[in-house]
């Protein structure tokens, strides 16, 4: 089987998917932006169960119910924050991708959806962030064959088009 990769503009918190990946802060209490949307869509229930994994590292994820979302799964990961490239974002930021998708496949999880982790208030520059994003994807998948399909999901048409002319720069359909 061969992963579909797909990049749609989209509210990730209405995507009918068995996992969403929500871009959280350390505590997983939520916050703002993606974070702030899925708690809110997913309802009280979520903050609950995130208030029992004890929070997260950098670059690592953890997995929850989705309740009230259409997605059964939230994954969760800490996207580094932008300090200039010298505090070893990108590698924090690909292992993000790498924990989120290692715990979809421990989860027996085939379709995946991702927001563009640590592009709002953390201010990773985006078309970096892209990159990344599409390249820890390619990496994992040439490792395994359990996933179906992963999307990237971008909120408005500017990332949307980021995202596509990542993926056209690395020569992948």
């Amino acid at each position: 089987m061969k992963t579909q990769i797909e990049m749609i503009r989209a509210d990730i918190t209405t995507l009918e998917v068995e996992a969403i990946v929500n871009a959280a802060n350390n505590s997983l209490l939520g916050g703002g932006g993606v974070d702030g949307a899925i708690h809110r869509a997913a309802g009280p229930e979520l903050l609950e169960e995130c208030r029992l994994l004890n929070g997260c590292p950098t670059g690592e994820a953890k997995i929850t119910k989705g309740y009230q979302l259409p997605a059964k799964y939230v994954i969760h990961t800490v996207g580094p924050i932008w300090q200039g490239g010298t505090q070893n974002e990108a590698e924090l930021l690909a292992s993000c991708y790498f924990s989120c998708l290692l715990l979809a496949v421990e989860n027996k999880i085939k379709n995946i959806a991702f927001p563009a982790i640590s592009c709002g208030v953390y201010e990773y520059p985006l078309q970096e962030a892209c990159n990344i994003a599409l390249e820890s994807t390619l990496n994992f998948i040439k490792g395994s064959d359990d996933l179906e399909k992963i999307i990237f999901v971008s909120f408005n048409n500017s990332v949307y088009q980021i995202y596509l002319d990542a993926r056209q720069k690395l020569g992948f359909e």
